[in-house]
């Protein structure tokens, strides 16, 4: 009897480390390295080391962002990965709404200009818009209108966004308004509306992906940009090459990517995502969780005052006595920012960081601050930032708002001291 299972036995662990041996060669060519104390592996262990998207899934990306989703592609950057003054291309977020273009020829790209309020409907070449105009640079901070959105309670539907919807390259084109006054506006002009080259994620070449905008005035500032390039290049492919619009101090849905077409309109514009909730926010005050009617919400035509810290890395271990550099960015849709504070008691008390000077209206300012600890324990770091027109941000999560847009409460990292 036992000896007639003993074979079966065996049969069956060879199967298992087979089956195990192959999991962990697997695991070891994903990793690009040996797992050197691979048999010591508790059965089921997931390695921190993998990352969950496959290397190069997303052009002009760094592996290290976190995908959010992949139809439409939407990937943010972890806090720590923001310290750089002008975010790198590839670790810059993307939010998309349709699909991303799959024939694009920059050679034969032409963007046209027409709408009620414009004097006539006019094409122009990329090279055009590089010969023909002004070419101008600025550091511009984009950000999403759903940034932090994981953290509204009762939950809000989009994008779980929680920090890493936002960063500031520098940009390079022409100004939209030198454009639009060269086709010619009317008086009666009131706003702009783009379309882009994406498509609606049904793939109907007649419904738009998103077709948003943003009011003539807005479209009228020195810094409101037609953009070939980010950082001294190429836009990248999921940054709207090869050519976009730049909005700083607005929602990062107005800066329309792919494009190919601005409207000059005499009415609000109404494309895809200018309706029902979509950017949009209670006209007044709600209590969380309340069902709002689109009639009562209003169109988000700026971005609150906020900050990050981008060092060091949430979770960090320091030992008692040492002292804690921080570091990190704040930005505001108003001119400047004029101070940003620290706290390490959830809120009672804050001291100031330095705050560098703006260097133009909506590119973000870096802090720095040292901070010191008063025994072991876990902390918090708390960062609140204030801009010229004394708006500050909230300790906690502002007002809920049914699709979780403006969250501009404190960002905080943890830190022990052991």
């Amino acid at each position: 009897m036992y000896r007639n299972e003993e074979p079966q036995e065996k049969s069956s662990n060879n199967r298992r480390n087979f089956i195990k041996d192959s999991i962990l060669a697997s695991l070891a060519i994903s990793l690009g390295t040996e797992i050197v104390y691979a048999k010591n592996m508790p059965p089921g262990l997931e390695l921190i080391g993998l990352n969950s998207s496959p290397l190069n899934t997303f052009p002009g990306k760094s592996n290290a962002l976190t995908v959010l989703n992949d139809r439409p592609v939407n990937m943010e950057t972890p806090a720590h990965l923001l310290n750089d003054a002008l975010t790198p291309n590839e670790l810059f977020f993307v939010r998309n709404n349709g699909l991303v273009p799959s024939q694009i020829n920059a050679e034969t790209w032409t963007l046209t200009i027409e709408g009620e309020s414009a004097r006539k409907a006019k094409s122009y070449t990329l090279n055009e818009l590089k010969t023909k105009f002004e070419n101008i640079t600025y550091p511009l901070t984009l950000e999403c209108g759903g940034n932090g959105r994981k953290e509204f309670s009762p939950p809000a539907k989009g994008n779980q966004w929680t920090t890493g919807a936002v960063g500031c390259a520098k940009w390079t084109g022409v100004r939209l308004k030198d454009v639009l006054e060269d086709v010619g506006i009317k008086s009666n002009a009131v706003y702009i509306g783009y379309y882009g080259a994406d498509l609606h994620l049904s793939g109907a070449p007649d419904k738009d992906a998103i077709s948003r905008g943003v009011p003539i005035s807005k479209a009228m500032e020195e810094e409101s940009m037609i953009a070939w390039a980010m950082n001294d290049e190429d836009l990248p492919l999921l940054n709207g090459y090869p050519l976009r619009l730049v909005f700083g101090g607005y929602p990062a849905s107005c800066s329309g990517k792919w494009l190919e077409k601005i409207v000059i309109r005499n009415k609000v514009h109404d494309g895809q995502k200018m309706n029902g909730s979509a950017y949009r926010i209670p006209c007044n005050p709600v209590a969380p969780g309340a069902s709002v009617e689109d009639k009562d919400m209003c169109i988000i035509e700026r971005m609150p005052v906020k900050s990050l810290i981008s060092f060091p890395k949430t979770g960090a271990i320091i030992t008692q006595g040492q002292k804690l550099p921080v570091a990190g960015h704040a930005w505001t849709s108003s001119s400047n920012i004029t101070k940003v504070e620290l706290s390490i008691d959830f809120g009672t008390s804050w001291q100031n960081a330095y705050v560098s000077k703006s260097t133009n209206r909506y590119a973000w300012q870096h802090f720095e601050a040292t901070v010191q600890f008063p025994a072991k324990g876990y902390y918090e770091v708390w960062a609140r930032a204030t801009d010229n027109e004394g708006n500050t941000q909230a300790m906690l999560i502002p007002g809920w708002n049914p699709k979780g847009y403006l969250n501009n409460a404190c960002h905080r990292i943890a830190v022990k001291v052991s």
